[in-house]
């Protein structure tokens, strides 16, 4: 990599930071920043960065990101205050998202002549969670209902999580097909998806009691304290491979474990992620731009660019209206949770796990078309949030006189993963 690349990389974060809290409720958002970064230093641009996508290097990267990704985003759901108004974001999660990967694999198949079934799902899959960091002023401005905004919160803070099993089991399908004896990929998926999640739940749980006593007995200081939850999610990776079980479930279900059985231990770890969780995302945007987008364009043709539009549109949109269906909430509303699940973070780390796994038959294609989606979704998502926002904001204004809305129905204030604007 060019010295060049770091100094332009450096000099964005400061230059973009000068004007952060001015940009917050703009059209303008830092992925998309980071994205157009990327492609100005990417092969399609200056050409300055010298690394293929495929390096270990970036895979590295890639899995360490999406360890701590997933590990964050579980943390910050408070099961207990979910079942206690479990409503849209259950709709969301357990009607929604199984539709969508259901009628992205129909798609898939009806536009992709060339990919089997198993792929069509897997490209489905690896699109189905979503990512409000993309929209981060509609999950984070007090004039969108409390209970749209952590609807929405909730639905990208599991839903990656919810998604990983199905992309490794697709994609582990997708390689098996020329296989006559299907017994070793059973038994491997099987211990895949069955031992991660044990090992996760095992360290989330002790690990944070010990650092509770720890901390109780002033044994441990803070800044250990933020530390800890960085290294109980790469515990849970680790020991989880060691053992045939899938790290990263591991550490989703170590992150869901922790903060709900340790929520003090989980407000230091916000604290300390809040920026070094925010670095590497926007690390990860400027790799996506820098090194996957025009390497995937060859690949880009109409069937490729109309299964993109319509994934980020018909495939979520419809599934949502169903899962709502006998809520009471306004077409507004319906319409607003539709739009607004863009593809990001997730879609790119599953995505380039996939990269390597050269048995798949076209696992090009199915990369190609997730790059042009996410690339899609930063721009659209990103630049219509605020003023979205702020438009439905004014529609579902509460009237003094008026019956109360659905929408305004109170709802518990999840964590984000990056702190609220303060002048929304």
């Amino acid at each position: 990599m060019d010295i060049g690349v770091l100094m332009g990389l450096a000099s964005l974060i400061l230059l973009f930071g000068l004007v952060s809290k001015r940009l917050q409720t703009s059209a303008f958002t830092p992925p998309m920043a980071f994205v157009a970064f990327g492609l100005l230093v990417g092969s399609g641009g200056l050409d300055w960065v010298r690394v293929d996508a495929g390096t270990g290097a970036v895979h590295a990267f890639a899995e360490l990101t999406l360890i701590l990704v997933l590990f964050l985003d579980a943390s910050r759901i408070d099961l207990a205050a979910l079942r206690r108004q479990v409503g849209l974001s259950a709709r969301l999660l357990g009607v929604g998202m199984p539709l969508t990967l259901a009628l992205g694999t129909v798609l898939g198949v009806a536009l992709f002549s060339d990919l089997s079934l198993a792929e069509a799902a897997l490209l489905a899959a690896i699109l189905t969670p979503t990512d409000a960091a993309l929209g981060q002023t509609v999950i984070s401005n007090p004039v969108v209902p409390a209970r749209i905004r952590q609807s929405l919160n909730v639905e990208s803070g599991l839903n990656d999580g919810l998604a990983l099993p199905a992309v490794l089991v697709l994609a582990a399908l997708a390689e098996a097909q020329a296989e006559t004896d299907v017994t070793p990929w059973v038994t491997y998926t099987a211990l895949q998806i069955g031992l991660g999640p044990l090992v996760g739940a095992a360290v989330g749980y002790a690990g944070g009691k010990l650092v509770e006593r720890a901390s109780d007995t002033g044994w441990m200081n803070h800044a250990f304290q933020e530390l800890s939850g960085l290294a109980l999610a790469l515990l849970a990776f680790a020991i989880a491979e060691e053992i045939g079980g899938n790290g990263f479930l591991s550490a989703f279900a170590a992150g869901l474990t922790l903060g709900n059985t340790s929520r003090s231990v989980c407000r230091c770890l916000y604290d300390f992620t809040e920026v070094e969780g925010q670095l590497l995302v926007l690390v990860t945007f400027s790799l996506f731009g820098a090194l996957l987008v025009f390497p995937s364009a060859p690949h880009w043709n109409w069937t490729v660019a109309l299964y993109a539009v319509l994934s980020l549109t018909v495939v979520r949109m419809v599934p949502v209206a169903i899962s709502l269906f006998g809520t009471r909430l306004r077409p507004v509303s319906v319409l607003f949770l539709g739009w607004f699940g863009p593809r990001g973070l997730a879609s790119i780390l599953f995505g380039l796990l996939i990269v390597e796994r050269l048995e798949i038959p076209h696992h090009d294609e199915i990369f190609a078309t997730v790059i042009l989606t996410v690339l899609a979704s930063v721009f659209l998502h990103g630049a219509s949030a605020a003023p979205a926002a702020r438009a439905y904001g004014r529609r579902v204004a509460p009237l003094p006189e008026a019956e109360p809305m659905p929408e305004h129905e109170p709802a518990a204030e999840m964590p984000l993963r990056v702190s609220p604007p303060s002048n929304p």
